[in-house]
């Protein structure tokens, strides 16, 4: 069950206004993928990330192989993670901002390559049990 929520707008008139942020980011959500993705795409997105079918059951309901399969999930999750990165005026991502936190107007130097992978951890060494004769 959704809550509507009493949010106050900025600018000059500093007005309260009711509002279903969750229903909002959902139809944001749904609505700019379907504009993003072609038609196949968008069956791939649907069955794979909204329903939740695992890569089998996908490559079975749509002919196709696994290594495709997969090929398009990576095309699909690039262009669209840039598409709600990019999305103006509110972006879809990061969620903070969606939902009311305080609106950066500039991309930090870090966010703005959304393809760069962040450093590794520092490699830990292997834990080794000490060994002793059984009695």
């Amino acid at each position: 069950m959704s809550h509507a929520r009493l949010e106050i707008i900025g600018g000059q008139d500093r007005r309260p206004v009711w509002g279903r942020k969750d229903e909002e980011y959902i139809a944001d959500f749904s609505l700019v993928s379907r504009r993003i993705l072609n038609e196949f795409e968008y069956r791939i997105f649907r069955f794979h990330f909204l329903l939740g079918a695992e890569w089998r059951l996908c490559c079975r309901q749509l002919k196709m192989e696994k290594g495709d399969f997969f090929h398009c999930v990576y095309r699909i999750q690039q262009k669209l993670g840039r598409a709600y990165r990019e999305l103006t005026p509110y972006p879809l991502f990061p969620l903070d901002e969606y939902f009311g936190a305080v609106v950066r107007k500039e991309l930090s130097p870090d966010a703005t390559n959304v393809l760069r992978m962040p450093p590794a951890p520092a490699r830990r060494r292997a834990l080794r049990p000490p060994i002793g004769k059984v009695a």
